[in-house]
């Protein structure tokens, strides 16, 4: 809560290399009342995650120069992120790419292309 007692805007970094992706989680944390910061791979993820703190970070898997999965594993390597929810997303859904996914740590997984209500409800679960 603020001093004005509204609930404080949650933080939610967006790593995905799409600008189509990004546009949309954008506009769905707008309409959730939270803010995004973004990042287009996992390099520029580790940086803005150190710098902004997040309260959520929605990491995409498949990225130029560093993917999605060694991303969050160095994210839980640094305390400031290790114990901020991550949610990996892939359009490789398959039991062993999501299962590689949960060994690198993150707390949840959500296949591509999205369900906006399944999202949103995954969102809510982390931010509310």
């Amino acid at each position: 809560m603020t001093a004005q007692g509204a609930p404080r805007r949650k933080k939610v970094l967006l790593v995905d290399d799409s600008d189509t992706v990004l546009l949309l989680q954008r506009m769905l944390l707008a309409e959730l009342g939270h803010d995004a910061i973004v990042a287009r791979d996992g390099l520029e993820a580790l940086a803005r995650a150190e710098q902004e703190r997040p309260d959520l970070v929605f990491l995409d898997v498949l990225m130029p120069h560093l993917d999605g999965l060694e991303t969050c594993r160095l994210l839980r390597d640094r305390e400031p992120t290790r114990r901020t929810p991550i949610i990996l997303c892939s359009a490789r859904a398959e039991a062993r790419s999501v299962r590689a996914c949960f060994n690198s740590g993150c707390n949840d997984f959500v296949a591509k292309p999205f369900d906006g209500a399944a999202l949103v409800a995954l969102l809510r679960r982390y931010l509310d």
